[in-house]
C-alpha cells in the first residue's frame, strides 16, 4: 500500500498534531493562512480541538479521520483545522464555552463548525461514524452542516448571532454584591459540602475528579471550631483515593478521573497537573491531621513524575496516554495468572487478597489495582504478623512494577507546558519544604532554571510551549502567575532571593500586557492573536485560575517585599470578582483561598541564621508540620549583607538572638520578640506568647 503523504500537521512541534499528520483529512493548524483559505473558498471552518492522553480523541481519530470516505467528505466542504487545547487554551476557553451553553456540556474531542472569520455556529463533542445512543453519526453531521452552509444561511447567522451573545454573557465576571471585609470561605465551603458524597469521599457522583483544591479549601475552613467536621470529610476523600484504582498502586501517581462513583476504576491516562495539585492536597492532610500514609502518597508520586514525566534538562512533560496496545488502560491491568507467573505462592496470594484481584477482575475482564482489604485485616486473617504482610506486599509491588517495564508504555506527550511545570515545581518546593526531601527540591529548582533558560525569548518574553529544543506560542497569563507563584512557593523551601525578583518580574510583565483595567486579567496578552472574543481566566477549569494564582503571588510578594502595590493589586482582584466567589464556588476554589487568606493577613515568619545550618532546619520543622496557609517564611543569612535583597523591608533589624538561629513573627507590620526554638515559634503563631 502506497504511503499516504502528510499534511500540514507535520511541521508542528505537539504530539497531538503530529498524531494526525498522516491522517488523509487536510489538517490545518490554527493560523490565519486557513481563516483565509476559508474566506476564500467560502467554507465553513471544523474546528476540532483534543490533546495528546485524550482517549476518546484517538477514538474518533480511529473511527473517523482515518476514514478515506468520511475524510473526503471534510475535505471536499470543509477548511479543517486541528487544535492541541493544551497549547492554545486561549481557543479551547472560547469554543468550549460556547458548546457547554449549547448542549449543557462539554469535553474533548470537541468539534465545532465556524464561519470563515471564526465565529461559532454548531458544536459538540465526540461524534460517532454511525448513529449511536442518540448521537448523529459523524458523516451524516457533515452532511447537514455542509447543506445549511449552502441553502440556508441565515439560519446559519442566526445560530451564530446567538451563541455570540451566549459567550459574551457567560465569559463576563458576576457583578459584586455588598462589600464584606470577612473572609467568604466559611459560606462558599458550606455550599461546597452539599455536593460531598458522604459514603465514598469527594464530591458528586461518575464520573469522579479528585477536586484537589476544594479539597484543600474545606480542609482550610475546617480550622473554625464550628466546621471542624470538614476536616474529617477531606480524610474520606483521600483515604477512598488513595485506596481507589484511581490511584497507581505500583508506579506512584494519579489518573486523571474515576468513571465510578467509589474511585475504584479510572480513565487511565495521567496529567502532570493532577499529579501537581493531588500532591499539594496530601501534604495538606498530612500536616492537618499527621496520617503518616499521605507522606508516602506524596512521596510515590513525585518519585513517579521524576521518573516517568521529567526530561533529562529539567522540565516535566505533560501526560501519559490512556491507551497502550490499542487498549484503554492495557499498561496498568492485571489477571491472576499474571500475578502469579511474577510473584508464585503466598506472596500472590496475599497481594491479591489486599489489591482485591479476583478471576472475573473488575475492568473487562483484567484488575485494576485498588486497596479491598487492609493489610492489618489479611495479617490477622492469616495469622501473618502485619509487619510481614507489609514486607510481602513491598517485595510484590517492585516486582510487579519491575515486570510492568517490560510492557508496551502508553505514549507519552513530552510537550513542555509553562503553567503545569509551575504548577509542578509548587508542588516539589513544597515537599522539600514540609518534608525534607531533597531530590524534590533539585527537581523543584533544575525545572524553575529550565523554564527560565529554555522558555523566554532575548528580550524576556514568555513562551507557553517546549518540545525538542523549539519554544513556541506567546505565554498566557496562566504561565505567568503559575510560575510566579511557583517561585515564591521555591523562595520558600530554599531562600534563595533570585527567585523572589523572578516572580515579581513575572507579575510586572501580566500586569503590563494582561490588565483588564478595572481589577482583573485576561487570559491573552494585548498583543496577542485577536479573536472572537478576548478571554478572561478567572474560574478554575483542569487548573487553579491565572487570576487565583496571579493574586496569590501578588499578596506573597506583598508580604515579602514590602510594596503596597502588591496589596492593592489583590484588593482590586478580589472585588472585581467578589460576585464570582460565592455564587460559582466549585469554579472559584482556588480564589476563594486567596480572599481567606487576604481576610486572614498573612503572617510573616522571619528566620535569621546560618544558611544550610542545622540549627535553622531544627526551627523551622515544627513550622513546616503544621497546616498554616497563611504564613510566609522568609530568611535572613546572617552572614551576608541586606542590600540588594528583595525582602530587605521585611528582614531588615531582625538579628539572631545571641548566635542561635532566631525566629519573629510579624503580621500587619508588627512583629513578636525573638525566639530560638521551635516551640517558641509554635506559641507565637497560636498566639500564646514566646
Amino acid at each position: 500500500m502506497e504511503a499516504r503523504q502528510p499534511n500540514r500537521l507535520i511541521h508542528e512541534t505537539s504530539p497531538y498534531l503530529l498524531q494526525h499528520a498522516h491522517n488523509p483529512v487536510r489538517w490545518w493548524p490554527w493560523c490565519e493562512e486557513a481563516l483565509a483559505e476559508a474566506r476564500r473558498l467560502d467554507r465553513p471552518i471544523l474546528l476540532s480541538i483534543g490533546y495528546s492522553a485524550c482517549h476518546w480523541c484517538h477514538v474518533m481519530e480511529r473511527e473517523s479521520f482515518e476514514d478515506e470516505s468520511i475524510a473526503g467528505r471534510m475535505n471536499e466542504d470543509f477548511v479543517c483545522v486541528k487544535v492541541d487545547r493544551e497549547e492554545r487554551p486561549d481557543l479551547d476557553q472560547v469554543y468550549q464555552t460556547v458548546v457547554q451553553a449549547m448542549t449543557g456540556h462539554g469535553g474533548w474531542p470537541l468539534t465545532v463548525f465556524l464561519t470563515p472569520d471564526g465565529r461559532p455556529f454548531f458544536g459538540g463533542t465526540y461524534f460517532p461514524p454511525e448513529p449511536r445512543h442518540g448521537m448523529p453519526g459523524f458523516p451524516q453531521l457533515l452532511d447537514r452542516i455542509a447543506d445549511a452552509w449552502r441553502s440556508d444561511r441565515e439560519g446559519v447567522v442566526g445560530n451564530v448571532t446567538q451563541l455570540m451573545d451566549a459567550l459574551r454573557r457567560i465569559d463576563a465576571p458576576v457583578p459584586g454584591g455588598e462589600r464584606r471585609e470577612e473572609s467568604p470561605l466559611p459560606e462558599a465551603v458550606a455550599r461546597l459540602a452539599r455536593g460531598f458524597d458522604t459514603v465514598n469521599g469527594g464530591f458528586g457522583g461518575s464520573p469522579k475528579f479528585p477536586h484537589a483544591v476544594e479539597l484543600e479549601l474545606m480542609l482550610r475552613a475546617s480550622r473554625a471550631p464550628s466546621a471542624a467536621g470538614y476536616r474529617g470529610l477531606v480524610r474520606l476523600a483521600l483515604d477512598r483515593m488513595a485506596r481507589g484504582g484511581i490511584y497507581d498502586h505500583l508506579g506512584g501517581g494519579f489518573h486523571r478521573y474515576s468513571v465510578d462513583e467509589a474511585w475504584a476504576v479510572p480513565h487511565f491516562e495521567k496529567m502532570l497537573y493532577d499529579n501537581a495539585l493531588l500532591p499539594r492536597a496530601y501534604l495538606a492532610g498530612w500536616q492537618a491531621t499527621g496520617e503518616a500514609h499521605y507522606a508516602r502518597v506524596v512521596r510515590e508520586t513525585l518519585a513517579y513524575v521524576r521518573r516517568e514525566m521529567t526530561h533529562p534538562q529539567g522540565g516535566f512533560y505533560s501526560s501519559q496516554d490512556a491507551d497502550s496496545e490499542g487498549e484503554e488502560g492495557r499498561f496498568f491491568v492485571w489477571t491472576p495468572v499474571e500475578i502469579r507467573a511474577v510473584l508464585g505462592g503466598a506472596d500472590a496470594d496475599l497481594f491479591m487478597a489486599v489489591y482485591g484481584v479476583t478471576r472475573g477482575g473488575n475492568f473487562e475482564g483484567r484488575n485494576v489495582l485498588h486497596v479491598a482489604r487492609e493489610p492489618a485485616d489479611v495479617a490477622m486473617a492469616t495469622g501473618a504478623s502485619p509487619a510481614e504482610v507489609e514486607a510481602s506486599l513491598a517485595r510484590s509491588r517492585a516486582a510487579l512494577l519491575a515486570a510492568r517495564e517490560t510492557r508496551a508504555k502508553p505514549a507519552r506527550d513530552e510537550k513542555v507546558v509553562t503553567s503545569w511545570n509551575g504548577l509542578m515545581i509548587s508542588a516539589f518546593a513544597e515537599a522539600a519544604a514540609v518534608l525534607g526531601d531533597e531530590p524534590s527540591l533539585a527537581a523543584a529548582r533544575d525545572a524553575a532554571e529550565f523554564l527560565w533558560r529554555e522558555l523566554r525569548t532575548p528580550d524576556g518574553r514568555l513562551r507557553r510551549t517546549w518540545r525538542d529544543g523549539r519554544a513556541r506560542i506567546p505565554a498566557f497569563l496562566d504561565d505567568h502567575t503559575h510560575l510566579a507563584a511557583a517561585l515564591l512557593d521555591l523562595y520558600e523551601a530554599d531562600f534563595d532571593p533570585l527567585w523572589i525578583e523572578r516572580a515579581r518580574e513575572l507579575m510586572e510583565g501580566a500586569d503590563r500586557r494582561f490588565s483588564d483595567g478595572s481589577g482583573g486579567w485576561y487570559l491573552t496578552a494585548d498583543d496577542s492573536e485577536r479573536l472572537i472574543q478576548r478571554p478572561r481566566s478567572h474560574h478554575d477549569q483542569s487548573i487553579p485560575s491565572g487570576t487565583a494564582l496571579g493574586a496569590d503571588a501578588a499578596l506573597r510578594l506583598a508580604a515579602l517585599t514590602g510594596e503596597g502595590r502588591w496589596e492593592r493589586r489583590v484588593e482590586a482582584v478580589l472585588e472585581r470578582h467578589r460576585g464570582d466567589l460565592l455564587r460559582h464556588p466549585f469554579a472559584s476554589a482556588s480564589l476563594l483561598g486567596v480572599a481567606d487568606r487576604f481576610a486572614r493577613s498573612p503572617k510573616q515568619v522571619v528566620v535569621v541564621g546560618g544558611k544550610g545550618a542545622e540549627a535553622v532546619d531544627r526551627l523551622l520543622t515544627p513550622l513546616r508540620q503544621r497546616y498554616e496557609p497563611e504564613v510566609v517564611v522568609a530568611f535572613r543569612d546572617a552572614g551576608a549583607a541586606l542590600e540588594g535583597h528583595p525582602a530587605a523591608a521585611l528582614l531588615d533589624g531582625k538579628e539572631a538572638r545571641d548566635g542561635a538561629a532566631t525566629a519573629y513573627v510579624c503580621q500587619r507590620s508588627t512583629c513578636s520578640a525573638p525566639v530560638t526554638s521551635g516551640e517558641g515559634l509554635v506559641a507565637l503563631l497560636e498566639g500564646r506568647g514566646p
